[in-house]
C-alpha cells in the first residue's frame, strides 16, 4: 500500500447523454433508459422532485450530488428536497401512508437537520391508469424552515405534520418566494 495521502474524488462535468462507452455498442443515455426510465420508483422520483424544485428555484445548471448535506443551494440558502407518493410501482393493496424520512443525518447520537429550508413533494395520483409524474398538477408541495421542522420532527414526518408545520400547500411557480419566506424563519447557522 502507498503511504501517500488517499486521492479525493473530482467534481465531474455533467454527461449529455451521447457520451460512448468504450467496449460496447451504448451511450450514457442508453444506461439512463435502463436505470431511470421509470419515474415511479422511489429513488428515481427522488431525483425527479429535486430536479422539479431546482427548476422552480431557477436553477438551471445544477447536477445533483449524492451524499451532500443537502440538496440544493439557493441564493445562499440550503434546500433539502424530500418526496413520496401514494402510489408505488410494485402492486398495492392501498395507497401508501405519505410520510418523509431520513430528515436528520450525522453520527449516531448527533443526527441533525442540514438544511435551512425544506421542501416536501408529494406525487398525489390516486390511480395507476392516471399516473403521470411529468404533470405538475399532480404534485403538492410544501416548505418549511428547519426552525418549524426541528420542533416538530424526530427523522421523519408524516404528510398531516408537514401540512401543520408548513404555510400550506405552495404552487410550483411560487417554490422560490416560499423559500426565500421560509428561510426568513431559520435563524442563520
Amino acid at each position: 500500500m502507498s503511504s501517500e495521502p488517499f486521492e479525493q474524488p473530482a467534481a465531474t462535468a455533467g454527461l449529455r447523454g451521447n457520451e460512448a462507452f468504450v467496449g460496447i455498442d451504448a451511450q450514457v443515455l442508453d444506461f439512463w433508459r435502463f436505470a431511470m426510465s421509470d419515474l415511479r420508483m422511489n429513488n428515481t422520483r427522488g431525483y425527479l422532485a429535486e430536479f422539479l424544485v431546482a427548476r422552480a428555484l431557477g436553477l438551471q445548471d445544477v447536477h445533483r450530488v449524492e451524499w451532500e448535506a443537502y440538496d440544493l443551494l439557493f441564493e445562499g440558502i440550503s434546500v433539502e428536497v424530500k418526496s413520496s407518493a401514494l402510489l408505488q410501482a410494485w402492486p398495492q393493496q392501498r395507497h401508501s401512508r405519505l410520510s418523509f424520512g431520513g430528515l436528520r443525518t450525522g453520527p449516531r447520537g448527533s443526527r441533525t437537520l442540514n438544511a435551512d429550508v425544506y421542501v416536501f413533494c408529494t406525487q398525489t395520483s390516486v390511480r395507476h391508469s392516471e399516473y403521470d409524474p411529468l404533470d405538475l398538477t399532480e404534485w403538492t408541495f410544501h416548505v418549511v424552515s428547519r426552525t418549524a421542522l426541528d420542533a416538530a420532527a424526530g427523522d421523519s414526518i408524516g404528510l398531516a405534520g408537514v401540512e401543520r408545520v408548513s404555510q400550506g400547500a405552495t404552487p410550483w411557480a411560487g417554490l422560490a418566494d416560499a423559500v426565500r419566506e421560509a428561510h426568513r424563519g431559520s435563524p442563520e447557522r
